[in-house]
């Protein structure tokens, strides 16, 4: 393996560019979110077929197209394979503003998915090889923190941008500066060699792909932590994809004002839920690496009430105050599930083994949460009208409940791990 170190500034330095790489991603990802309803009207088109624009149309694409590209991320370069996917998705989510009918924004929304496809993976492999496993937890949080900024700029770009000018115009906006951003990662970004926190001395070679899928199906704590990472992001794309909705369908909030409150909330509170859950996670370790996994579950015990409460209020302040709490805690399992699989795996199988995750996280959760919601509030809108999103949002929080069962399993192994 080369010889070559890399310095505290220079680790620091990547992984602030991969947060800024990840918060582009979520901006051009989630800011279909915050146009629903001008989209909607535009097209003519159902809730369901919403829920196909926002989730499992992108996710399929997304997730499946994920793994050959970690299988790439894992043989070659991945840091122009990340440059490569800033670019495409950064093109597609412009072309979104200039679809003139359903089927051609559709179209544009799966190549944003393509190109998301390759960023992911080999991010969580380079911060893997620039941090040690103790401190990988906060990494992973900070990380991470890029969900809650892409949420929050796509919110306020999409909102307001809308408001002044009209949605198509946002798509352009929030695609725009990613091609910036492809040519200073290109050119600035530092390769570390792989297995460099780990203290390797040779290139791991990495298996073929069956491999390890095989090994992580048949590791407990592994099948645990996917179930669970699959059942919060089912409920958390969910709430990030229909909340707007709910906002503006039933409580009467502008695009802006919903981008506003929900940019505050899940970009300042949820950054702080999400940072904090990964270094409380590190911290707490310390005493039992059972909390890597019980901080995940304080978290879903306080979400649920807050949940709740927001989803049922019929006061507008209140339905966007209660929304904080699950705003703030329903990121706290990125950073922290997201370090936990990268430490369970070999060196030569991280790139895949976060890209098997995200599969199943982005089919399932990205997929199918949205879809769901759309479903469940075409099903009942003829008894409920408006309310009917209500009914799919509240579905939702028995999700969450179902995937902190998980989440506690995962920290049981962990202890009994440790104690051989």
């Amino acid at each position: 393996m080369s010889e070559i170190t890399i310095t505290k500034r220079q680790r620091s330095y990547t992984l602030f560019l991969l947060v800024v790489v990840f918060t582009s991603s979520h901006i051009d990802r989630q800011i279909v979110a915050i146009l629903q309803e001008p989209i909607k009207q535009a097209f003519q088109i159902s809730d369901t077929q919403l829920g196909l624009l926002t989730g499992v149309m992108f996710a399929v694409f997304y997730a499946t197209l994920g793994m050959p590209m970690a299988m790439w991320a894992d043989r070659r370069n991945r840091r122009n394979l990340i440059t490569f996917s800033i670019a495409t998705w950064s093109l597609m989510t412009a072309l979104c503003g200039a679809a003139v009918q359903f089927w051609q924004l559709l179209i544009a929304r799966i190549g944003v998915g393509v190109g998301e496809a390759g960023s992911n993976p080999p991010s969580h492999s380079i911060i893997s090889d620039l941090y040690p496993a103790s401190e990988r937890g906060t990494a992973m949080a900070i990380f991470a923190l890029g969900v809650n900024f892409g949420v929050m700029f796509g919110y306020l770009i999409g909102g307001w941008v809308n408001e002044f000018l009209d949605w198509r115009w946002a798509f352009v906006a929030a695609g725009a500066p990613g091609l910036l951003i492809a040519v200073v990662v290109r050119y600035t970004m530092v390769e570390p060699p792989r297995g460099y926190s780990d203290g390797l001395t040779e290139k791991p070679v990495a298996p073929p792909f069956w491999q390890v899928v095989k090994l992580m199906m048949a590791h407990v704590t592994i099948r645990n932590l996917l179930m669970a990472s699959m059942l919060l992001s089912f409920a958390g794309y969910a709430a990030i994809a229909w909340v707007p909705v709910y906002l503006q369908r039933v409580h009467g909030f502008t695009t802006g004002e919903s981008g506003t409150v929900l940019a505050l909330a899940i970009g300042v509170g949820g950054g702080i839920g999400t940072f904090f859950g990964g270094y409380l996670a590190d911290r707490l370790a310390r005493f039992s690496e059972g909390w890597r996994a019980w901080v995940v579950l304080v978290a879903v015990i306080v979400y649920v009430p807050t949940a709740y409460l927001s989803f049922t209020a019929t006061d507008p302040f209140w339905a966007a105050a209660w929304f904080f709490g699950p705003a703030t805690l329903g990121g706290v399992y990125l950073g922290t599930n997201f370090a936990m699989l990268q430490s369970q795996l070999p060196v030569e199988m991280r790139a895949v083994g976060a890209a098997i995750n995200l599969f199943v996280l982005n089919i399932i959760g990205l997929g199918l949460g949205p879809l769901s919601v759309g479903i469940i509030s075409d099903a009942t809108v003829a008894s409920d009208g408006v309310d009917s999103i209500r009914n799919g949002l509240l579905a939702m929080i028995f999700i969450m409940v179902w995937g902190a069962l998980h989440q506690a399993r995962v920290g049981q192994l962990l202890v009994r791990s440790t104690r051989y």
